[in-house]
């Protein structure tokens, strides 16, 4: 099976088997030129000894002094024994023909040298100039093979210094092309995963595809798609949560509301009761019409609050926001205090496509923030608006945008707006972020504004929040809107209190 850690510890080997045949290349190389130099160094000793030789041979022919004449025979045996210890580096820098015509040289130089000092019948100036022709050719001999040792061993350091520096290149492009090779096998793919999961950080909650065969990309991938079942799972139970937390605070306000249809309801049929036969049928009528309408008014009342309370599944569907947002105003009307001042300013045309329930649960938690940041008096205004897509306001110490807004189109723009005592700059930054919360402890979970925020997210749309401390909070929910025409109306404007 593919894995990182096979491809990187493959990479290594391969760089140090490189390092490695080119460190014993160069190894046996400077061992090559190290011969070479010793071999030198006896090339050298020879020619040194042959010009010794003919420097007492010098002195022989003009003091005749037995001292020269010894020196002179054991430069001869140096040199003799030099050659013949030693042939091998002589052949290779002059071949084993002039070697050869060297020793007999040097054999012949002793013999002639032997001869004159004994006195031979030959003249003496003939054996002086044989003598001397013959060492001549010595030197000669042995100043050629020191100069051919001399160039071999430049040429062999030249060489080497190529060598070296070729060695080096050639490994600085291995280990370049290895670099590329493990990047792109290696980081290119954690490049993609890190990529991804960016993507999944700002928002897009979404399964990671496996950008690679490694098996350690593989189990990373998989261990990131099993946290996001998880989260996702996490998500929906917090969202429960925080519906129930709702339904505890609605309930209140859902009596309220059902016990003005049931109190007409319960006077109607006392009257009704009373009259008995008596009634007259005009009246009758009217008071049976209007126990039909109070009836269908509580069952609306009923059923608005079972499909918020209901779990399913997320149902888009093209919703008119005025009626949405009196429903919604509906289940926490008898949480509004008698000084605070609730008005509505929503065209009856103004239609977003989304799930009923959701949408309403956003408009609810920030409904209700809005009433706990007013407290006793003050008020609280519902305006929405059809308008194009922007790109969003740059952020400032007062005002932060939150989702991804749509940049072209038409969003509908629902701005929630109190004259409360507003939010913290130091919080707004951080206002959608789970559990944090401003209220005292006990009265909120922190978990209202996230859920808000992920709902409004979920539906496309982003949200923005402008608050100074003393003045209220707006929070501006932006949704992308239904261009077909409204399934049904609402009403333009509003007000309760």
């Amino acid at each position: 099976m593919h894995s990182l850690r096979r491809k990187i510890t493959l990479g290594y080997y391969a760089l140090a088997t490189l390092t490695v045949g080119l460190s014993v290349f160069a190894f046996f190389e400077l061992r090559l030129i190290g011969d070479k130099v010793v071999a030198g160094g006896h090339i050298a000793e020879f020619f040194d000894a042959t010009l010794e030789i003919r420097r007492f041979e010098k002195n022989i022919f003009l003091y005749r002094q037995v001292e020269d004449l010894t020196e002179n025979r054991a430069y001869i045996r140096q040199a003799q024994a030099l050659l013949q210890n030693h042939r091998a580096a002589f052949v290779s820098f002059a071949g084993a023909r002039q070697t050869d015509a060297l020793a007999r040289s040097l054999r012949r130089y002793a013999a002639r040298m032997e001869a004159y000092t004994a006195g031979d019948p030959v003249p003496a100036a003939d054996l002086e100039n044989e003598i001397r022709q013959i060492g001549k050719t010595m030197v000669s001999a042995a100043e050629a093979i020191a100069r051919a040792e001399r160039t071999d061993l430049q040429a062999s350091l030249a060489r080497h210094r190529q060598v070296l520096a070729g060695s080096i290149v050639f490994l600085a492009l291995a280990a370049v092309a290895l670099g590329l090779l493990v990047s792109r096998r290696v980081a290119r793919p954690l490049q993609r995963l890190e990529e991804d999961m960016a993507a999944v950080a700002s928002g897009r909650l979404t399964r990671l595809e496996p950008v690679s065969p490694d098996r350690e990309i593989v189990s990373l991938t998989r261990a990131f798609n099993q946290m996001m079942r998880e989260l996702e799972l996490r998500q929906q139970q917090l969202l429960r949560a925080e519906k129930l937390a709702s339904l505890g605070t609605l309930l209140s306000g859902v009596a309220h509301e059902l016990n003005n249809p049931l109190s007409n309801i319960s006077s109607s049929c006392q009257i009704l009761l009373e009259e008995g036969e008596a009634t007259d049928p005009v009246l009758r009528d009217e008071l049976l019409a209007e126990i039909d309408a109070q009836t269908l008014r509580a069952r609306n009342i009923v059923r608005s609050l079972l499909d918020f309370a209901r779990d399913r599944e997320i149902r888009r569907e093209v919703l008119p926001l005025a009626p949405l947002i009196e429903e919604t105003l509906r289940f926490v009307k008898g949480q509004v205090p008698s000084r605070v001042a609730v008005t509505v300013d929503i065209p009856a045309d103004l239609c977003v496509t989304g799930d009923r329930q959701r949408l309403q649960q956003v408009f609810l938690n920030l409904i209700r923030n809005a009433l706990e940041a007013v407290d006793a008096a003050g008020h609280v205004a519902l305006v929405a608006r059809s308008r194009p897509a922007v790109r969003a306001a740059p952020d400032g110490k007062n005002r932060f945008t939150f989702g991804h807004c749509a940049s072209s189109g038409k969003v509908a723009d629902i701005a929630v707006r109190d004259d409360g005592h507003g939010i913290p700059a130091t919080l707004l930054p951080r206002i959608f972020d789970p559990f944090l919360t401003t209220k005292e402890v006990g009265k909120g979970s922190g978990l209202g504004l996230f859920i808000a925020f992920e709902i409004v997210e979920e539906h496309g749309g982003c949200i923005a929040v402008e608050s100074e401390p003393g003045t209220g909070t707006v929070f501006h929910v932006c949704l992308p809107v239904q261009e077909n025409p409204c399934p049904q109306g609402g009403t333009e404007q509003s007000e309760n209190s």
